[in-house]
């Protein structure tokens, strides 16, 4: 029995798989190592899950490949899904949105139908926080609207609750989404705001601070991501007694689907993570302000408490000590 880990050369895929190996479970790992970052930090991630451990086969594929991913589950006894493989990123997407539309419709659609056809046992899936969109109701609750998103990026990640809501509606699968917010920690994202400022703040260059820095986001450690993934496997949602067909709410309901928000819970300040980051470096920036860009939101902020309390854990890495190991972890690489 295996479980199967798409974007498992991304950022959070990769921490995922390294914690399910350390628990003896057998992983499957699918990336497609496309170009939108370092395809180098990607396959190096691949090497670093191969070397520790023997129970872990990567197939390079792309999700929307629907024949591939089809030999794939015929080949393979897989039990779980966790599908994180996606394209990310709000600005790109309004530059490239036909990428968009094939890795996180196409490919998530080829998933699910996957799902369907192999008696799956539970699949968990990556939302983002960016479906709240315009909505500037604070902290954000599953329960909120999300019908206004201002990016492409954010309409197929609502698309794709959408989509796995009907088939677990129509098909008896289980399913959690994740609303992620900002993660961050070693082995990183490049495209991220605290990777690029310290690629920019280490070689000397200006760091473009948005909005004035009257930004906020509810930047969450990696490894605390991955402890309320790994506890999530066998929480495997059921059909909602609390479900009312005439009051209708995105938190419960007749499928055995569930969403929740993943996030610290705690929105730090834009100005004062560069500060953070800053003294972990031992540099000042050099800061050019600019305004709003488009598809960006003003702040993010999660509210957790219904998954804190169904996983029985609360993330708990403080932002200092969060980027002083990606930091080392940073210096270390590239050395």
């Amino acid at each position: 029995m295996s479980l199967l880990v798409t974007g498992a050369a991304g950022f959070i895929g990769f921490h995922l798989s390294k914690r399910l190996l350390q628990e003896g479970k057998k992983v499957i790992g699918i990336d497609n190592l496309n170009d939108y970052y370092s395809v180098s930090l990607k396959r190096d991630r691949v090497s670093e899950l191969n070397s520790t451990d023997s129970d872990f086969s990567f197939i390079e594929a792309n999700i929307a490949d629907k024949g591939k991913i089809e030999k794939i589950f015929d080949a393979n006894s897989i039990t779980r899904i966790y599908h994180l493989a996606a394209q990310a990123g709000v600005r790109y997407s309004i530059k490239n949105p036909d990428v968009y539309i094939k890795s996180n419709l196409i490919g998530f659609y080829n998933i699910i139908e996957a799902a369907r056809h192999n008696d799956i046992e539970h699949l968990i899936f990556a939302s983002s926080s960016s479906v709240y969109g315009a909505n500037k109701k604070v902290p954000y609750q599953v329960s909120d609207h999300t019908d206004h998103p201002v990016s492409l990026y954010a309409a197929t990640k609502k698309s794709n609750e959408m989509l796995a809501h009907s088939y677990s509606h129509l098909y008896d699968i289980p399913m959690t989404g994740l609303r992620f917010f900002t993660v961050y920690g070693p082995w990183g994202r490049p495209d991220m705001a605290y990777f690029k400022f310290t690629d920019l703040i280490k070689s000397g260059q200006q760091i473009d601070i948005y909005n004035e820095g009257d930004m906020y986001r509810d930047f969450t450690y990696v490894d605390d991501i991955v402890e309320a993934l790994y506890r999530l496997q066998d929480i495997t949602p059921e059909p909602s007694d609390a479900w009312d067909a005439k009051n209708p709410s995105p938190e419960v309901g007749p499928a055995p689907y569930r969403l929740h928000n993943i996030g610290n819970n705690d929105p730090i300040k834009l100005m004062d993570f560069v500060n953070i980051l800053e003294e972990a470096l031992g540099v000042e920036a050099q800061k050019v302000f600019k305004p709003m860009q488009p598809g960006d939101v003003y702040r993010t902020w999660a509210d957790c408490n219904d998954l804190f309390e169904k996983i029985d854990y609360k993330p708990d890495t403080s932002l200092e000590k969060g980027i002083a190991k990606f930091i080392e972890w940073y210096e270390k690489y590239y050395s």
